[in-house]
C-alpha cells in the first residue's frame, strides 16, 4: 500500500507543478524552466534525505557502479524529457503534444517489458492501456494524422513521454541497485539525481543560455514555487517506483489528469462533457482494476 499513498501524492503534485511551469515557461526559455525545477527543489530535496536518515536510524547505502550508472543515465533522460515537454508549450496546437506526452504509462510498459524485462500481466496491460485511452479523451484534443505530423510539438510531446518513462524505468533500477531500506534507498537516489541535474543545468545556461540566470533569480517567487510542488512530487514517484513495477506506479499515476480536471472545474465552475465523463470513468476503471486484479 506504501507505493499507492507516494504515487497519490506525486500524481497531485504534479498537476499543481504542470500549471506552474506553464506559467512560468512564458518568462524563462524551456532549459531555464527546467533547470528552476531542480535548483529550487536542491535545498528541500537534502532536508528530505536528512529527515529520513535520521528518522530510519540506517546508515547511508555506499553509491556501487550500477547505481552510478542507472542514475546518472536517468539524469539526463529526466532533463531531456521535460524540455520536450516545456518546448512543446511553445508550439501551436500544444494540446496535441502534451497529451501525447501523456503516453508515458503505455511507453513505461512497452520499454519495461522490452528492455528491462518487466512485463505485466493481462489484467496490468488492460490497465494501463485503458487508462491512456481515457486521459486522451480527458485531455478533449481531436487527433488527426495530418495535425500530428504537422506538428513539431507532437513530436516533443512523444519524445517527453519516452524520456521520462525511461527515466522512471533506471530510477526504479538505481534504488534497487542501493540494496537498503527502500524509502531511504528513493531519497538517496533523489537527492543525487537533482545534484547532478542542477550542476548540468547550471552549467548549459552559464555557457549558452547566461542571459537566462538573472531571470532564475528575478522570477524566484514562481520558481520557489515550481521547485517545492516538484520536490514533493518526486518524493512521490521515486518512492513509489521503489516499492512497486514503474508501469503500474505510471498507471495510477494518470490519476493526475483526473485530478486537473476536477480542480479546474471546482474553481471555474464549468460543465463535465460526456466524452470527459467516459474519460473520467475510464481512468477510474484502470485504477480500479490496477489494485483488484493486477
Amino acid at each position: 500500500m506504501t507505493w499507492i499513498y507516494f504515487t497519490l501524492l506525486a500524481a497531485f503534485m504534479q498537476a499543481v507543478r504542470t500549471a506552474g511551469q506553464k506559467q512560468l515557461s512564458g518568462k524563462l526559455s524551456a532549459m531555464a524552466t527546467t533547470g528552476v525545477r531542480y535548483l529550487y527543489a536542491l535545498p528541500f530535496a537534502w532536508l528530505y534525505l536528512m529527515f529520513i536518515h535520521q528518522h530510519q536510524g540506517i546508515e547511508l547505502p555506499v553509491l556501487n557502479s550500477s547505481f552510478l550508472t542507472y542514475a546518472l543515465i536517468a539524469c539526463v533522460m529526466q532533463i531531456i524529457g521535460t524540455v520536450c515537454l516545456v518546448a512543446a508549450f511553445s508550439y501551436r496546437n500544444f494540446a496535441v503534444a502534451t497529451s501525447l506526452a501523456k503516453t508515458e504509462a503505455i511507453q513505461v510498459a512497452i520499454v519495461g517489458a522490452l528492455v528491462f524485462a518487466t512485463p505485466l500481466s493481462f489484467y496490468g496491460w488492460f490497465s494501463v492501456i485503458i487508462g491512456v485511452v481515457g486521459v486522451l479523451l480527458l485531455s478533449k484534443v481531436k487527433f488527426k494524422l495530418a495535425d500530428i505530423i504537422a506538428n513539431p510539438g507532437a513530436g516533443f510531446g512523444l519524445a517527453s513521454g519516452l524520456g521520462l518513462a525511461i527515466t522512471t524505468l533506471l530510477i526504479r533500477e538505481s534504488s534497487l541497485a542501493l540494496n537498503t531500506d527502500l524509502v531511504l534507498s528513493a531519497a538517496v537516489t533523489l537527492v543525487f539525481m537533482i545534484t547532478v541535474q542542477s550542476l548540468l543545468s547550471v552549467l548549459y545556461l552559464w555557457w549558452r543560455e547566461p542571459a537566462q540566470l538573472p531571470l532564475v533569480v528575478k522570477h524566484w517567487r514562481l520558481c520557489l514555487f515550481v521547485g517545492v510542488t516538484s520536490v514533493l512530487g518526486s518524493i512521490g514517484w521515486f518512492t513509489g517506483a521503489s516499492f512497486q513495477n514503474a508501469a503500474y506506479v505510471k498507471a495510477l499515476g494518470q490519476v493526475e489528469f483526473f485530478i486537473t480536471l476536477i480542480l479546474t472545474y471546482r474553481v471555474f465552475k464549468e460543465r463535465i462533457s460526456i466524452q470527459e465523463y467516459i474519460g473520467m470513468a475510464l481512468v477510474l476503471l484502470s485504477v480500479l482494476v490496477l489494485l483488484l486484479w493486477a
